[in-house]
């Protein structure tokens, strides 16, 4: 329901701040920029629909083979004593845990394009366990909650991109990337797990927790010796080897046990292909309003006001340039990124601005974005409280990337 009200009033807001644009500011652009802005974004949705087709169906097919493989609910068994407390509705062992994991893992390693197809896979088998098939359920929800939140170990876009403005040291966002994107994602997890009454203080989840913080703090010690340009290579040539060692593995397991391995990507690749063209529409939605949204001016109105509100309150305000990117990320990643690049052009890619819009470019992930794919590809219609639980978790990156920035820089 909520995504219902979010979507009509991106619609309604853009419609007033343009109508005050034309008749009061004389403004005679603003409204052919909108009509303009929603057959090109109804294009661009398409396009990306367009573009997940092939990747969807690899992806789709590769893990139908891992699944007959055995390796799904290999993977499932090893993680179970920590996801089943977060996810206490699905079955001991059952297959999905391995495809989450295996969600979670490219996400926190920055593999996108393998990412989303495990996503889309895990929510489907998801879907399977769902009782009321347009209502998401519990487990759907705690699993995109958690994907919203977007938790990457090697923020590894956001420094190639400081790099290439001339920062003087790209990779000084990293450590305060990691500790907003983490602190997003816990204030996702509690947050749900409120809601369910998930009881958090248990000794699986403690420790999954700290032992998954010890080994992001090792990495990250790690990393800090390496250069800019060596930490470009691991994240490349690891990434690629990552991906790799996943097809070959899959292949040679279900090859070992007999497995019919061409059949089964096949099998797969078809529901690839299903997923892409069932999630247009949503995509088509989310996408047309975030860009009247943003064509409008309503944009920077919100910006303005933060900006009057908290100089009111005689509080720094040296973090307000930065805000677009904030305010931008979970309506549009493609938005977001171009907000950051013009802060970093505006103020300096090593200004304070410039480094915050950096980080919060890499605390969270496009919730909205997230939404409309996951729940489209299944067809959930009632997110229930999706999406307020997701914003949640980008505000708590947001406010921790202002505090970090401050503390850093």
């Amino acid at each position: 329901m909520i995504l219902n009200y979010i979507w009509i009033a991106f619609f309604i807001v853009a419609f007033v701040v343009a109508s005050v644009k034309l008749f009061l500011l004389g403004d005679m652009n603003v409204f052919p920029e909108l009509i303009k802005t929603t057959f090109e974004t109804s294009k661009t949705a398409f396009e990306i629909s367009l573009g997940l087709t092939g990747v969807l169906t690899l992806w789709m097919g590769i893990m139908k083979i891992g699944e007959n493989a055995g390796m799904i609910n290999f993977l499932a068994k090893i993680t179970n004593p920590f996801l089943s407390k977060l996810f206490p509705s699905i079955p001991k062992g059952h297959p999905v845990m391995g495809q989450m994991m295996m969600n979670f893992s490219a996400n926190m390693l920055g593999l996108d394009n393998a990412a989303t197809p495990m996503g889309l896979k895990a929510m489907n088998t998801l879907q399977d366990l769902n009782p009321d098939k347009d209502k998401a359920s519990d487990a759907q929800i705690m699993f995109l909650v958690l994907n919203t939140s977007g938790l990457t170990i090697i923020p590894v876009s956001v420094m190639v991109y400081r790099a290439q403005l001339g920062a003087a040291n790209p990779a000084d966002v990293f450590l305060p990337i990691l500790l907003a994107t983490f602190f997003s994602t816990i204030a996702g997890i509690i947050t749900v797990s409120l809601i369910q009454k998930i009881n958090l203080l248990n000794k699986w989840l403690i420790g999954g927790i700290a032992g998954a913080s010890t080994l992001i703090a090792l990495f990250m010690y790690w990393l800090n010796t390496l250069s800019q340009e060596q930490i470009n290579t691991v994240s490349s040539v690891g990434s690629s080897f990552i991906l790799m060692a996943i097809i070959v593995s899959f292949i040679s397991i279900a090859f070992y046990k007999k497995v019919n391995v061409y059949d089964s990507f096949i099998e797969g690749a078809k529901d690839g292909f299903g997923v892409a063209i069932k999630i247009i529409p949503y995509l088509v939605a989310f996408l047309v309003a975030i860009a009247v949204f943003r064509t409008s001016g309503a944009l920077t109105f919100i910006t303005d006001a933060i900006a009057i509100f908290f100089q009111w309150l005689n509080i720094n305000t040296d973090f307000i340039p930065a805000l677009p990117t904030a305010i931008m990320k979970p309506l549009s990643g493609s938005g977001a990124r171009g907000m950051m690049l013009d802060t970093m052009n505006a103020y300096g890619v090593d200004s304070f601005a410039g480094r915050l819009s950096s980080i919060m470019q890499g605390a969270t992930d496009t919730t909205f974005y997230i939404l409309a794919v996951y729940f489209g590809s299944v067809n959930i219609r009632n997110t229930r409280y999706a999406a307020g639980a997701g914003l949640v978790a980008d505000i708590a990156g947001i406010i921790s990337a202002i505090l970090i920035a401050y503390i850093f820089f």
